[in-house]
């Protein structure tokens, strides 16, 4: 290897100061073991289990018949763009038109978009902890400075008006969170998105971005979106995909309901990047959003299934406290208990070091809470079997009772 290629120094700055997405990084090192012989139960990626609804393939076999090779314009082609501008009105009820959507490689490059439209050097960003892991990364990308706000257990792992309130400033651009949330299951109410919105709404400088890519998988109340408040309607982004609730994450889909001036400044930035999203994925889209939701339906089921019986194993496990899932499929247990406590020399310190310890001892990959703002926790993903997850749950349990 080269000596430029070797030294660091080459490298900009933003780059050094990037974290490694630690989801990733887990999945490589259980990955590692996989290839090792070792039968690893994967409960670190959050990604569906099930398949893609046959009508949806379908769809994107005929956008190929149909000769859809070519590239598509760079917000995306206008049959989506109206399919969601559609969806959004008839499910959420918010009055985005179709050239206010912006759609992209994945809802995380749909956030990027936004925070390098909005963000200047120094600008803060309030994100609601626990909090989806590339939210931070992307805050500092467009050189802003990321606010925690911290939803604690106590309350579902989510924080009130009041705490978003308290960390408002003069230099505050934008709030973003995730409603179902990652990693929590959490769903925030129509009444706590309300009283989030009133303490916003006195402050026309900020931008509200809802991450709402878990919106199907909610097992309690019907999903309201912030965008819905009076007030706020003409300042809030709504990021959505059909990665989770369509078992679409390869298709590699995400899309924004911007303000008018937003998504021409994500259409920019976009254009200089990537351009348009997959041509064949956008048809397929097209009939995802504009067809039957039984499947989508079905799942929802399942994922509720497997939160309420992996909430039920970790509960018979000391040393373990959980918040109930009400969407996505993530299970988020506070483990700070295990903290000082050692197996074979070595002391578990921290959620990285009990994360390992599970990797090792007990062949169960998941998340340290660090990645997600919440260093004492883990993460744990029910995207799986039944079977997987009361083998997983058995494991972990056998393994915590070598720790003293």
């Amino acid at each position: 290897m080269s000596t430029i290629a070797q030294n660091i120094d080459i490298l900009a700055r933003r780059i050094s100061e990037m974290e490694e997405s630690q989801t990733l990084a887990m999945a490589r090192k259980s990955r590692e073991l996989k290839e090792q012989g070792v039968d690893v139960i994967n409960m670190n990626l959050g990604e569906p289990d099930f398949k893609t609804p046959l009508f949806i393939q379908e769809a994107a076999k005929k956008a190929i018949d149909d000769g859809h090779f070519y590239y598509t314009p760079v917000s995306g082609i206008a049959p989506l763009r109206q399919a969601i501008a559609e969806k959004l009105k008839r499910e959420n009820q918010l009055a985005y038109s179709a050239d206010q959507i912006v759609v992209s490689t994945g809802a995380k490059q749909s956030i990027a978009n936004v925070m390098l439209s909005i963000i200047d050097k120094d600008d803060e960003v309030i994100i609601i902890t626990p909090y989806w892991v590339s939210y931070v990364g992307i805050v500092q990308l467009a050189q802003g400075t990321p606010v925690f706000v911290e939803g604690k257990l106590e309350n579902d792992y989510k924080a009130t008006a009041q705490d978003v309130k308290a960390a408002i400033t003069s230099k505050t651009k934008a709030v973003i969170f995730s409603s179902p949330c990652n990693p929590t299951g959490s769903v925030f109410s129509e009444k706590e998105l309300r009283e989030i919105a009133e303490v916003i709404a006195p402050h026309p400088q900020i931008t509200v971005i809802a991450d709402e890519i878990y919106e199907y998988i909610n097992f309690g109340e019907s999903h309201f979106s912030i965008g819905r408040v009076e007030s706020l309607k003409d300042r809030v982004v709504t990021i959505n995909g059909l990665s989770k609730g369509f078992a679409m994450t390869g298709w590699r889909l995400g899309y924004a309901a911007c303000p008018a001036v937003i998504a021409k400044a994500c259409d920019k930035i976009q254009g200089q990047v990537t351009s348009g999203a997959n041509s064949i994925t956008q048809y397929a889209a097209v009939a995802a959003l504009n067809g039957s939701r039984k499947e989508v339906g079905e799942m929802k089921t399942a994922y509720e299934k497997r939160g309420k019986l992996i909430k039920s194993l970790l509960d018979e496990v000391e040393g373990f406290k959980c918040n109930t899932p009400q969407g996505a499929f993530y299970v988020f247990p506070d483990i700070s208990d295990f903290y000082g406590k050692k197996y074979e020399g070595k002391t578990i310190a921290n959620s990285e070091d009990f994360s390992m310890f599970l990797l090792e001892t007990a062949h169960v990959a998941v998340v340290m809470g660090d990645a997600f703002g919440a260093p004492s926790c883990i993460r744990l993903s029910f995207a799986t079997s039944e079977e997987l997850i009361k083998k997983a749950i058995e494991r972990i349990s056998t393994a915590v009772e070598k720790l003293s």
